[in-house]
């Protein structure tokens, strides 16, 4: 007889509530993470590896995030469905 689930880990076998851990990034509060974050981009800095935008390129990021978000409509309609 074959086993059924067979590879991965499917949660829920580690006690708590399924897909909850106390590891990693995720699992901190968000001033934690806010601070390990700054972190990282003073590093990055220093080492000078940081990207800095230009005004060009921080508009074009804008405008490409707009469309990629709908093009800013955010009121309560989704387009032009009809009733």
């Amino acid at each position: 007889m074959a086993k059924q689930n067979q590879g991965g880990s499917q949660g829920g076998s580690q006690g708590g509530k399924q897909g909850e851990s106390n590891r990693g990034f995720a699992s901190m509060d968000k001033e934690q993470q806010r601070e390990i974050a700054s972190e990282g981009g003073r590093a990055a800095h220093r080492s000078g590896n940081a990207h800095e935008f230009t005004s060009e390129e921080a508009r074009e990021a804008g405008r490409k995030g707009g469309e990629a978000s709908g093009g800013g409509n955010r009121g309560g309609s989704q387009g032009s469905r009809e009733r």
